[in-house]
């Protein structure tokens, strides 16, 4: 088989077979793209009255657990604090993907909202379907991508070449 033949096979069958992966990449990482553009995906970022965090942890775990929706009893339920001391707010990110903002210098609740962002990034990543996703599917197709790059570039200049080579031989 010539090594044009095999790779166009190699390019027409492993785009098949990422085609579903590639795809849910795509359409969820221009979504990651525009999530600050869009309420519904990430919330907006409050502003608090001071630029200077003043709370402390118990705080921040107190004001959080006040927030039904959050389901936070203890800081297990909490996947982490994000603080934006320019702003004057912390983002409590919690387990159930609930974000409370707090004021950082009076503790006070500033929204509630749900994070739509981490469902498109557990799919983007693929740790949606396993948590060991990104390493035996998102892994793989990286690699099988990188291939039909490969190949890709192959086909397309392959004419330029046979024809420069032509031209030399006249």
């Amino acid at each position: 088989m010539k090594f044009s033949s095999l790779n166009r096979s190699i390019h027409k069958w492993g785009s098949i077979i990422i085609a579903l992966p590639v795809l849910l990449v795509l359409i969820t990482g221009i979504l990651l793209l525009v999530r600050k553009e869009f309420d519904v995906l990430q919330p907006p970022t409050q502003k608090g009255i001071s630029i200077e965090p003043s709370i402390t942890f118990d705080q921040i775990l107190t004001a959080t657990s006040t927030v039904p929706e959050a389901m936070v009893a203890n800081w297990q339920d909490i996947d982490r604090l994000d603080v934006r001391p320019d702003k004057g707010v912390i983002k409590v990110r919690t387990n159930s993907s609930w974000e409370v903002q707090l004021d950082a210098s009076t503790g006070e609740v500033l929204q509630v909202a749900y994070r739509n962002s981490e469902f498109i990034e557990s799919l983007h990543d693929g740790t949606f379907f396993e948590k060991s996703a990104n390493l035996w599917l998102m892994l793989p197709v990286s690699i099988v991508l990188t291939f039909l790059w490969l190949t890709g570039m192959y086909l397309f200049f392959l004419p330029y070449i046979k024809k420069w080579r032509r031209n030399i031989e006249k």
